[in-house]
């Protein structure tokens, strides 16, 4: 399964993580597409202000994903979470990815660069990417997530 367009981006703590997984995910072939909306220096950058240029694009782009890295990843997901329709993970192993997308439907991946290694890191990425989502039961669920507060569905 090859995802249309994979977004990814970074703040300032996960400049070498970004390059190893956009590297990865070209030569692994996960993407028809890649496109950069990190930084590429140390120089402090607010994860926000990633996070938030990032999931504006996933939404625009029907099958795209994204991954945000920061130091621990926990950031960026709670910044991605704030837009309707984003379902943000943060993963720190494989499982977790699979089961962030079978039966979350997750699209937006986050991870973090002082919490998990490079090769920790592209195995979780294969996993997120190549996972579909389930579906079924799952799919109210999903419903509910995106449901105003106060609200089910």
């Amino acid at each position: 399964m090859k995802i249309p367009v994979l977004f990814i981006a970074n703040d300032h703590a996960a400049v070498d993580l970004k390059r190893a997984l956009a590297s990865f995910a070209a030569e692994a072939e996960l993407a028809a597409e890649i496109r950069d909306f990190g930084v590429g220096h140390g120089a402090r950058a607010d994860y926000p202000d990633q996070a938030h240029a990032l999931t504006q694009a996933v939404l625009k782009e029907p099958g795209s994903m994204g991954v945000l890295l920061c130091g621990t990843g926990l950031g960026m997901s709670m910044a991605a979470n704030r837009r309707k329709g984003i379902r943000a993970a943060v993963c720190v192993n494989e499982y977790m990815a699979r089961m962030a997308r079978e039966h979350n439907d997750a699209n937006v991946l986050c991870m973090g660069a002082r919490v998990t290694g490079d090769e920790l890191a592209k195995a979780i990425l294969r996993a997120f990417l190549t996972t579909p989502f389930e579906g079924g039961r799952h799919e109210g669920r999903v419903r509910k997530i995106d449901a105003p507060l106060g609200e089910s569905r």
